[in-house]
């Protein structure tokens, strides 16, 4: 018995949504799926003689166009939500990246203020230090000065106690040369 023109090659049977499981993929998973099952139905069908054309079952191909028809809009919508998200999520990288970047400037304005006290304290002390030594400088030659003052005052003074002391000896050393003169 031949095969009637409608009937579909049974060891090319399309997959059917309720056989496979394809009434639980969404979106464009169900799409491809159907247009899978479409392509079997063609790749199926019995050619016919001495032509490209051949005969499907009518049935089968407009059940699997209504398919389609009704899971296009679902694969569209969340294509077009794909492409919201994608948008949302370039924003937010968007976003956290001019955020990083506010956030590195300010850390390099804040290590650059540390940097500038750093330096402005550094010259402080430098300033300190100068003037500490300057006036240490002062104090000391004035130190010495009032030194070397008292000393030259201390030198006269032992000079002409030297002196008194070299006269009174001279004196005592010319009475006694009286008193052996005179012969006491």
């Amino acid at each position: 018995m031949a095969d009637a023109p409608d009937a579909p090659d049974p060891s090319r049977a399309p997959r059917r949504p309720g056989a496979t499981g394809a009434t639980d993929a969404t979106g464009v998973h169900a799409v491809h799926v159907v247009l899978d099952d479409l392509v079997d139905v063609v790749e199926s069908a019995r050619s016919m003689p001495m032509s490209a054309s051949c005969v499907v079952n009518r049935a089968e191909v407009l059940e699997l166009l209504d398919d389609l028809r009704a899971r296009l809009p679902e694969a569209l919508d969340q294509a077009q939500e794909v492409l919201g998200d994608r948008t949302a999520v370039v924003e937010d990288g968007q976003r956290a990246a001019e955020a990083l970047l506010a956030q590195a400037h300010e850390e390099r304005r804040r290590l650059l203020s540390q940097t500038e006290v750093v330096r402005e304290a550094e010259a402080h002390a430098a300033e300190l230090l100068a003037d500490s030594r300057a006036q240490a400088d002062s104090m000391r030659s004035e130190v010495e000065d009032y030194v070397d003052a008292k000393l030259a005052n201390f030198e006269v003074v032992l000079s002409r106690t030297l002196e008194a002391v070299a006269r009174g000896r001279q004196k005592l050393s010319g009475r006694t040369e009286l008193d052996e003169l005179d012969g006491r």
